[in-house]
């Protein structure tokens, strides 16, 4: 099946932040109710087609900021061989793993045509990342691990200033989907993307609770939960009206299966 077109009608929330009054959180309900998961290893065709095995993971991820960088740093000094396809063996040095790329940005290195954690599929347990499975080992979310960018996507974290009638400002967060356009002019060369796709919104529940973990990394717990009862909100709006004229002002994500 081909991707969904990126643009369509989007239903969204809006509300003050139960932790800050002066700021407001912004969520995508059409993306937040839809079933996408991720499908690495079950059918992820990834973004390079030179590198079938790397899903979203051949650039290398960049850091959002020193903070992230050196979080990571802490869990790369736990990782082993067992993990690791291409632990350099002996203390593991910053510069074995981490670069700074022409723009002047920190990110992982990539190797092989993929970020350096990416295990192949020769490695003993597979193809995929080696901070994910050393979240496994320790029994941590792979929100803790991982950079940002990596347990972030394909959702999405914006932020904007909004000026009151009174000259204030207020602190817009908004929560959506991280679509081919949102990457830039490299976006649509990917070989392929999946939030668009049909093939990647299979999960039984809704994004809003299979990617509860990382919702509330990016609102916090409150928010979070503001989000979720919206959301249920919006589910039983939507079955209520799904054969009355009134349905199409419930957009569904259109790469959804149809109900």
């Amino acid at each position: 099946m081909p991707e969904a077109a990126e643009v369509f009608p989007r239903a969204w929330i809006e509300f003050p932040d139960p932790d800050d009054a002066e700021q407001l959180i912004r969520a995508d309900l059409t993306w937040l109710t839809s079933r996408f998961n991720c499908i690495y290893g079950r059918g992820c065709r990834s973004i390079d087609p030179e590198v079938p095995y790397g899903g979203c993971c051949t650039h290398g991820a960049h850091f959002a900021d020193g903070d992230d960088e050196q979080r990571v740093a802490r869990w790369v000094a736990q990782l082993t061989a067992a993990e690791w396809q291409r632990e350099p063996g002996g203390k593991v040095r910053k510069r074995d793993w981490a670069e700074t790329d022409p723009e002047g940005d920190r990110k992982t290195r990539t190797v092989a045509g993929a970020c350096i954690f990416l295990n192949d599929p020769s490695f003993s347990r597979g193809a995929g990342c080696a901070l994910h499975l050393l979240a496994e080992r320790v029994g941590q979310s792979h929100v803790a691990t991982k950079p940002d960018v990596c347990w972030q996507l394909p959702i999405r974290r914006e932020f904007e200033w909004r000026e009151r009638n009174d000259g204030s400002k207020t602190l817009v967060v908004t929560i959506t989907e991280y679509t081919r356009d949102a990457w830039g002019a490299g976006g649509h060369d990917f070989h392929w993307y999946c939030s668009s796709d049909t093939s990647a919104h299979t999960a039984q529940e809704p994004l809003y609770l299979t990617s509860r973990a990382e919702l509330v990394a990016l609102v916090g717990e409150s928010a979070y939960a503001q989000i979720a009862h919206h959301c249920r909100t919006f589910e039983e709006a939507r079955a209520a009206l799904r054969l009355t004229p009134a349905a199409h002002a419930l957009a569904t994500h259109p790469a959804d299966p149809p109900e």
